[in-house]
């Protein structure tokens, strides 16, 4: 049995790598990649979703754009990390695939109403404004989503893009509020879990060893895209976000967590868009996500390894 996933993501090195992933993996049916503005403004992140289906390709995914702003503050981008294309590191001809006509929301509600409820799972790898906007139009798709598993958030880590913020949630906090009180199952990938998957060269030098064009484009923008948070946190390697919510799905046992209550900040001085994670259980607030905290990062980077190389 395949599971129907739809991504809604932001690319971004780390999405691409994410949906190089799920184009690899026969056991995810990728109904369509619904792009959010995030680590660059729309425009780009919806010809960088192109760009990647077409080098696995994959012309047949119907990519869509959705929301070019949060939903109450100005856009915040992330360039100093991905460079200005969202994709620097490996030049990729423009897509010739072209846009859907239909915006991401509006597909996110038809593609949810129009399957078995429970059939489809979102996976979340930038800002939720896309995700939260379609729960706030269409209520009724909330009991019929099967599960939301999201990249965003940190408990130990704490923030990546303010001292208490992780940058996907800080980006667009309204819209995590309204995901994390849908009362859709939700699976979070934090900086807690991500900042154990690490690009060190032999993982890195193991992909390029497969000697393909989808490949070479991986580790050029792994290159380009590591080099950041080497610099931030020292260390051997830059952490590898958005693949770990796809590699979840494919072996959940490769990851360790607990069911927890998470609340979004959303008025903090010094605290807007942090992930308030009871992860020791210290008060009565009922669970509502899967926080994951523990990973297997050689049997991670097995998996990415295996998959790229089928493409």
């Amino acid at each position: 049995m395949t599971r129907k996933i739809i991504i809604d993501t932001d690319p971004g090195q780390d999405d691409a790598v994410a949906i190089l992933l799920a184009l690899g993996s026969p056991e995810l049916d990728l109904l369509a990649v619904t792009a959010v503005a995030g680590n660059v403004p729309l425009p780009l992140t919806a010809v960088n979703a192109r760009k990647v289906c077409e080098l696995a390709g994959r012309r047949d995914i119907a990519v869509h754009a959705g929301c070019d702003a949060p939903l109450s503050q100005p856009l915040v981008t992330a360039e100093h990390v991905h460079g200005k294309t969202g994709l620097d590191g490996t030049d990729l001809p423009d897509p010739t695939m072209p846009l859907a006509e239909e915006h991401g929301v509006n597909a996110i509600i038809r593609l949810v109403r129009e399957s078995a409820p429970g059939e489809i799972t979102i996976c979340a790898l930038g800002p939720l404004t896309n995700v939260a906007t379609a729960l706030t139009r269409a209520p009724d798709i909330a009991e019929r989503i099967g599960g939301i598993v999201l990249m965003g958030g940190a408990y130990f880590e704490v923030g990546n893009i303010t001292p208490t913020a992780e940058f996907n949630i800080y980006v667009d906090p309204e819209a995590a509020e309204i995901v994390f009180a849908s009362g859709v199952p939700i699976t979070v990938l934090p900086l807690d879990v991500t900042h154990k998957a690490l690009i060190d060269r032999t993982r890195l030098d193991a992909i390029r060893a497969l000697g393909t064009p989808v490949a070479e484009a991986a580790c050029g923008w792994l290159d380009f895209y590591e080099r950041f948070d080497v610099q931030k946190y020292g260390g051997d390697g830059g952490p590898l976000h958005d693949p770990c919510v796809i590699a979840y799905l494919l072996k959940p046992d490769l990851f360790t967590g607990r069911k927890i209550n998470v609340e979004i900040e959303t008025e903090g001085r010094f605290t807007r868009g942090m992930t308030v994670a009871d992860w020791w259980g210290v008060t009565d607030r009922k669970a509502n996500a899967t926080f994951i905290g523990g990973l297997d990062a050689d049997g991670f980077f097995s998996l990415l390894t295996e998959r790229i190389g089928r493409l």
